[in-house]
C-alpha cells in the first residue's frame, strides 16, 4: 500500500521523485483511504498542510492534488480544520504559501462546489467568496488567476454567496479586462460566458462594451484566450437578446470568425497537412475513436421512412478535422458562425458573401479552405438566401474535390454534404450525377482524411437522395466494394456506415442477384475474420442489420450463420453479466453493446426475412434469452429487446404467443415516458401483439391502459411515441372488448384520444 518512507520523501531534494511519491500516495488514498489507521490519516493531513507552501511549484501542485483527493474521499465535514487553515494561508506574506493555498482551494472548488455551499459545513462560501474577490487585484498574475478560477466554479450553480456579491464580482472582472496575463484574461472571458446564462440581467446594461471586449479577445494573440472568448458567441446565440445585441456588430464579428476558421500552423502539423498520399499507411489504434451503438427505435413505419428519425450529428460543423480531438479556435469559430446563421439567417449574407468571394478564390490554400468551411457552416441557417448562389457554387465545389491539397478536398466533401438536400431537388444530370461521380472518386482517394470525409459525405447524400440513387446502384456498389481492399482500419468502420445507409435508403431495390453477389462476399469475409470480442463487430453488425432488412429474401443464403452468431453473442453477454453479478471480484462486467448490436441485427433479420426466420427461431433458445434481455437494468438493452419482440411478433407469432403471459407484464412496466426510446419500443411491441392476439388481448388491457392514457395526454410527447400509442388505442378500440374497459375509466381521461 504505502509506507511512511514514501511520505518522508517529501523532504528529499529530488523534485521529480517527491512529486511521484505524492502522486503514488494520492492513488493509495483513492483506493484504500478508509482502511488507513486514524494516526496515519492524521499524519498525512498534517504533512500535506505543512507542505502547501513548498518552494517548488511542482510539489505545491502535487500537494494540492493530494489535499483535494483526501477532502473528496473523507468529505470536508470530517476535516474541519482544512478550509480555515487554507483561508488563513491566503494572507501569508510568503508568496509560495499563498499560491499553494490558492492552488489547493481551486482544486477543492472544482471537485466539491456543491458541498462548499451546504449547511453541513456552515456555508464556508459566505467567507470564501468575499475573500477570493479581494485577491482579484493581487500583484501576482498567478494569484489573480487562481482567485477568478475559484469564483468561476460557483457561477453556473447560482450559488447564493456569489449572487449576493454579483455586482462587486462584475466590477472586479471589468477591472481585469485588459490584464496583461493571458491566464487572467482567459478566466475573465470564461466568467462572462457563464454569466450570460445565469445573470443576463446584470450584463445587459454593459452588453455593448462586453461585445466590444469579446471581439478584441477573440483575436487575442494567445489562442487559449481567443478560444474562451469565442465561446461567448455560442452562448450569446442562445439568448433572446442576441439578435438585437449583435446586429450592430455583425460587420466586424463575421470577418473575425472566418479568420479564426483558418488552420493554424500547429493544426497543419498535427493533421500532417503536407502529406497527400497516406492511404497505404496502417492506422494506429489510438487514432480510432470509440464508436457508440444506437439501438433500434420503432414506430408504425420505420422512423427513416416518415422523417421522424433521431437527429444524426454526422454532419456536425466540427467533423471536418475530427482527428484534432481537442476543441480549438477553428472548431469554435465554425460552430459560432453556424449558430449565428441560425439566428440571423439571410441577414448574415450581406456581410458574409463579400468575404466568401474573397476567400473561396484565394491563392493561399489555407484561406480558400477556411472559406469552404464557412460556406458549409452557414448551410443550415442561410439556405434560403444561398439558393440563388448555389447554381454557381455547387459546380465550383465539385471542381474543388480535385484540388491538389488533401485538406481542401476533405472540407469540400463536408460542405457539399451540407447542401445535398438542394442538390437532389435539381436536375440530376446537372448536379446530382456530377456530385455523386466526383464524391465516389474521393471515396477512393489516396489520402485517408479525404476517404473519410468523402465516405461520410456520401452517406449524407444517400439519406437525402434515397431511391433517386437506384439507377446508379451498380456504379455505387462497385466503388464501395473496391474500397474494402483499399481502406485501412479506421475508414473501414466508416465504410460500413456508408453501406448500411445505402441499404436503408434504397431498401428492396438492393435485392438483385448482381448487387448481392457484389456486396455480400466482402461483408461476410469481414464477419468471418472478426472475433466475438472484437469491437469492430459493432459497425459491421449495424451494417448487416440494414443490409438484411433491405435484401429481404435475398439474405437467405447468409442468414443461418449470422443468426446463430447473434444468438450466441446475446447468450455470452448474459452469462458474463450473471457471473459478474454473482462474483464481481472474479469476473468483469461485460460490454453490453455486443448484446445490443446482436439484438438489433436479429431485428433486421426478422424484418427482412419475415416468415423465413421461423425455421431459425424454432431451433434456437432466442425466446428465453429475449425474456432475460427484456428485464436487463440497462435501458438500451431493453429498447433493442422490445424492437426484436415486435419484429418477431410480425414474422413468426406462433413462437411468441406462448410467452405472452410472461412478456406482457414486463412491457407494461416499461411504459415510462421518462425513457422515451424504451417506452416507444415497448408501446410498439404491445401494438403488434394486440394486432395478432385480437380479442385475446382483453385480459392484458388492465396492465397497460392507465400508462397508455398518461402517455397520450402527456405534454410534449414525441411524435413517434404518440403514433405508437395511438396505434395501440386504435387496435384496441376496433375490438368490442375494449369498450367494456372504458367503463371503468373517467371519460375525461381520454380527451387526447
Amino acid at each position: 500500500m504505502f509506507s511512511s518512507a514514501e511520505l518522508n520523501k517529501l523532504n528529499s531534494t529530488d523534485e521529480p521523485t517527491r512529486s511521484l511519491s505524492g502522486l503514488i500516495l494520492k492513488n493509495n488514498v483513492k483506493s484504500y483511504y478508509h482502511k488507513f489507521p486514524p494516526e496515519v490519516t492524521e499524519f498525512i493531513k498534517q504533512e500535506c498542510l505543512s507542505a502547501v507552501g513548498d518552494p517548488s511549484p511542482l510539489i505545491r501542485a502535487t500537494v494540492g492534488i493530494l489535499i483535494t483527493t483526501i477532502a473528496y474521499k473523507e468529505e470536508l465535514v470530517h476535516w474541519p480544520a482544512l478550509l480555515p487553515a487554507l483561508c488563513q494561508m491566503l494572507d501569508s506574506h510568503d508568496y509560495n504559501v499563498c499560491e499553494g493555498a490558492f492552488g489547493a482551494l481551486q482544486k477543492i472548488c472544482e471537485d466539491s462546489a456543491e458541498r462548499l455551499d451546504s449547511d453541513a459545513l456552515n456555508r464556508p462560501l459566505n467567507i470564501l467568496i468575499p475573500k477570493f474577490l479581494q485577491f482579484f487585484q493581487h500583484n501576482s498574475p498567478k494569484i489573480r488567476s487562481h482567485a477568478i478560477a475559484c469564483v468561476n466554479q460557483f457561477i453556473i450553480g447560482r450559488t447564493q454567496a456569489l449572487m449576493l456579491h454579483i455586482d462587486s464580482f462584475l466590477t472586479s472582472l471589468f477591472h481585469l479586462a485588459t490584464d496583461e496575463d493571458p491566464e487572467v484574461r482567459k478566466n475573465v472571458c470564461r466568467a462572462l460566458v457563464m454569466l450570460l446564462e445565469v445573470r443576463m440581467d446584470r450584463l445587459i446594461p454593459h452588453m455593448h462594451n462586453i461585445i466590444e471586449y469579446m471581439l478584441l479577445r477573440t483575436q487575442d494573440p494567445d489562442e487559449t484566450v481567443a478560444l474562451e472568448a469565442c465561446e461567448f458567441w455560442l452562448s450569446l446565440a442562445e439568448q433572446p437578446v442576441c439578435k438585437d445585441a449583435l446586429a450592430p456588430h455583425l460587420n466586424r464579428l463575421v470577418p473575425v470568425l472566418v479568420r479564426g476558421m483558418k488552420y493554424s500552423e500547429i493544426d497543419i502539423i498535427l493533421l500532417k497537412g503536407d502529406v497527400e498520399e497516406d492511404g497505404m499507411v496502417p492506422d494506429r489504434e489510438e487514432d480510432i475513436r470509440p464508436r457508440f451503438h444506437k439501438s433500434r427505435t420503432h414506430t408504425i413505419k420505420h422512423a427513416e421512412e416518415n422523417g421522424e428519425g433521431e437527429e444524426d450529428d454526422d454532419d456536425d460543423v466540427l467533423d471536418d478535422d475530427n482527428s484534432l480531438s481537442d476543441w480549438n479556435l477553428r472548431k469554435c469559430s465554425a460552430a459560432a458562425l453556424d449558430v449565428l446563421a441560425n439566428v440571423f439567417h439571410e441577414e448574415l449574407l450581406p456581410v458574409l458573401v463579400p468575404i466568401l468571394k474573397e476567400t473561396l478564390f484565394h491563392q493561399e490554400w489555407e484561406i480558400k479552405e477556411s472559406g469552404i468551411l464557412a460556406l458549409g457552416a452557414i448551410a443550415e441557417g442561410c439556405m434560403q438566401g444561398m439558393i440563388p448562389h448555389l447554381p454557381e457554387l455547387i459546380p465550383y465545389l465539385i471542381n474543388c474535390l480535385s484540388d491538389k491539397k488533401a485538406l481542401v478536398r476533405a472540407i469540400t466533401c463536408w460542405t457539399l454534404s451540407r447542401y445535398s438536400h438542394w442538390v437532389v431537388t435539381q436536375p440530376h444530370e446537372q448536379y446530382l450525377k456530377p456530385l455523386m461521380t466526383e464524391l465516389l472518386k474521393r471515396v477512393l482517394d489516396g489520402n485517408k482524411r479525404v476517404q473519410e470525409a468523402a465516405c461520410s459525405a456520401f452517406a449524407t447524400l444517400e439519406e437525402e437522395a434515397c431511391t433517386e440513387l437506384v439507377p446508379y446502384l451498380g456504379f455505387i456498389l462497385e466503388t464501395l466494394v473496391f474500397a474494402f481492399s483499399k481502406y485501412q482500419h479506421k475508414n473501414l468502420l466508416i465504410l460500413y456506415d456508408a453501406i448500411g445507409t445505402l441499404a436503408d435508403s434504397v431498401g428492396h431495390h438492393l435485392n438483385k442477384p448482381d448487387y448481392i453477389n457484389l456486396l455480400m462476399p466482402p461483408l461476410i469475409q469481414k464477419w468471418n475474420v472478426l472475433k466475438d470480442e472484437d469491437k469492430d463487430l459493432f459497425p459491421l453488425l449495424e451494417c448487416l442489420s440494414s443490409v438484411a432488412t433491405a435484401l429481404q429474401s435475398g439474405f437467405l443464403p447468409y442468414c443461418e450463420p449470422v443468426y446463430r452468431r447473434c444468438v450466441s453473442l446475446v447468450e455470452q453477454t448474459l452469462n458474463q453479466h450473471l457471473a459478474n453479478t454473482q462474483s464481481p471480484e472474479q469476473y468483469e462486467a461485460p460490454d453490453k453493446d455486443f448484446m445490443i448490436v446482436a439484438l438489433d441485427l436479429l431485428s433486421g433479420l426478422a424484418e427482412g426475412l419475415n416468415g423465413h426466420i421461423e425455421k431459425l427461431v424454432v431451433n434456437s433458445n432466442i425466446m428465453p434469452l429475449l425474456f432475460q434481455c427484456m428485464q436487463d437494468p440497462m435501458p438500451e438493452v431493453r429498447q433493442s429487446s422490445f424492437a426484436l419482440l415486435g419484429d418477431l411478433t410480425k414474422a413468426c407469432f406462433q413462437h411468441v404467443e406462448p410467452c405472452i403471459p410472461q412478456f406482457f407484464p414486463i412491457l407494461a412496466q416499461n411504459l415510462n415516458p421518462e425513457f422515451i426510446s424504451v417506452c416507444n419500443n415497448a408501446t410498439w411491441a404491445i401494438g403488434e401483439i394486440s394486432i395478432k392476439l385480437g380479442g385475446g388481448t382483453s385480459s392484458y388491457i388492465p396492465l397497460v391502459l392507465d400508462q397508455l392514457v398518461v402517455i397520450i395526454n402527456r405534454p410534449n410527447t414525441p411524435k413517434t411515441l404518440l403514433e405508437n400509442t395511438g396505434n395501440v388505442f386504435y387496435t384496441l378500440l376496433s375490438a368490442s372488448f375494449f369498450l367494456e374497459s372504458l367503463k371503468c375509466h373517467s371519460q375525461s381521461r381520454f380527451i387526447a384520444i
